[in-house]
């Protein structure tokens, strides 16, 4: 326990610091979330040095991370399409695994129900296809259990289903817990996937997910989505950041950048990503509340993903140009015009 104390104490030092820095930009509700998660990501790894030693011989595991829209599940299907590597659809529950504070048995019980009831108002465990008591089998033979290896244990299940040896992660809003998540999987590679901020709330503002119709407000929530993740991203050893227009333009060369990160072998399968496309989406079930009715269905849940049985359109990149309206472009500007300008991308409807 001494060691958990020296870790937890470290990490709250330096989460303290970055919250006395970003507080009045971002609030403090989110900030001390995280810094929660961030200890409790270090109790979880220090409980069990197995464990740790686990994630120092593994190989690299690509988590793909950005804003909404950003091209997170263009790129997912790319590398999905290695013929070694599998990427589930978003799990999401990584965050609350991280909550976890029972122990052994308890613990993996604890686990396994986070995982096959997550989220709790509507599972996506059905999305994945892998049976409650496979994984529950599986889960048992995990000795001593912690939550890392019960992580890993769920996504070696995913990729066996495809006959693949290798895994990652591609869930945008992990994106802010890059470094807690970390210290819970040191094997984690995070591949930070940007695009031009006008293009994302333009493909986001008519979705059913989408956190408002507002262009400010838009603008506000991709600015602090980017924003936060370069700065934790910039806390890792293993972080990449990549641009969705170079990846529309030029997907080797991305492709290849990203390959060289992972220490994975190019293959010119994950070009021709959109044949293997429509098999993944076949995966997509419902999401059915507890009282059984039905939160989203499998049409609501396609629509947004109609673009990736096709090559990759070049129209989708400065879209913004020819589709907003010069009112649209100043109040994005006016709020995160400094970001687009640091980003490279232009500026000018202010």
């Amino acid at each position: 326990m001494e060691g958990v104390r020296a870790g937890c104490a470290i990490i709250r030092r330096i989460m303290i610091k970055r919250l006395k820095q970003t507080a009045p930009a971002y609030g403090l509700k989110p900030l001390v979330h995280r810094l929660r998660l961030a200890r409790l990501a270090v109790i979880h790894r220090l409980r069990n040095d197995q464990s740790v030693a686990a994630a120092a011989s593994a190989l690299p595991a690509p988590f793909i991370v950005g804003a909404p829209r950003s091209g997170t599940t263009l790129l997912r299907f790319m590398l999905d399409s290695h013929p070694e590597l599998a990427i589930p659809p978003e799990t999401d529950f990584i965050v609350a695994t991280m909550n976890l504070w029972s122990r052994g048995s308890v613990l993996r019980r604890d686990f396994f129900q986070t995982l096959t009831h997550w989220p709790p108002e509507a599972s996506g465990w059905k999305d994945y296809h892998v049976s409650e008591a496979a994984f529950w089998e599986a889960l048992k033979a995990v000795e001593p259990f912690t939550v890392a290896e019960g992580l890993r244990c769920f996504y070696r299940l995913y990729a066996a289903r495809w006959q693949k040896t290798r895994w990652g992660d591609k869930t945008p809003y992990y994106g802010p817990y890059v470094k807690a998540i970390e210290r819970l999987l040191p094997e984690a590679y995070f591949v930070h996937i940007i695009r031009d901020g006008r293009d994302v709330m333009l493909s986001l503002r008519d979705l059913w997910f989408a956190p408002s119709k507002e262009v400010g407000a838009l603008a506000h929530f991709w600015q602090q989505h980017v924003t936060l993740t370069r700065a934790q991203g910039q806390r890792c050893p293993h972080y990449l950041e990549v641009r969705y227009e170079q990846l529309i333009q030029e997907p080797q060369v991305v492709l290849q950048q990203i390959c060289d990160f992972c220490q994975l072998d190019f293959h010119p399968n994950m070009e021709s990503y959109f044949k293997e496309v429509p098999e993944r989406l076949a995966d997509v079930h419902p999401r059915i509340a507890l009282d059984n009715t039905v939160v989203r269905t499998i049409a609501m849940r396609l629509d947004h993903h109609k673009l990736t049985i096709t090559p990759p359109n070049r129209s989708r990149v400065q879209a913004w140009k020819h589709r907003m309206s010069l009112s649209e472009r100043r109040q994005f500007e006016q709020v995160a015009g400094k970001l687009l300008d640091s980003l490279g991308y232009e500026i000018g409807g202010v």
